[in-house]
């Protein structure tokens, strides 16, 4: 399962994620370039996808051709979490 990158919640997604999807939790839309597995806000137009058109509004849903959906969650809760499995991973027993 993968979580809502606005709210956080686990969201079940078989198969491809369209244009007009929505979280079930939030209602706001799935197909948008923050929960893109390309997404990255290093890259160049904040995507790794090479061949990928220039979306301007990151949040908001697009026609990229390219979206793979991958559920990041953001910020503070995102990376907590990361660190807690880094910090899990190197505990010493």
């Amino acid at each position: 399962m993968a979580a809502c990158y606005f709210c956080g919640k686990e969201v079940a997604v078989e198969g491809k994620v369209f244009r007009r999807d929505e979280c079930p939790h939030c209602r706001r839309d799935l197909h948008v370039c923050v929960q893109c597995r390309f997404y990255d806000p290093a890259a160049h137009n904040m995507c790794r996808e090479p061949q990928a058109e220039r979306v301007v509004e990151k949040e908001k849903a697009n026609f990229c051709g390219y979206f793979v959906f991958s559920g990041r969650e953001r910020g503070a809760d995102a990376s907590a979490k990361s660190k807690k499995v880094l910090d899990d991973l190197f505990k010493k027993s």
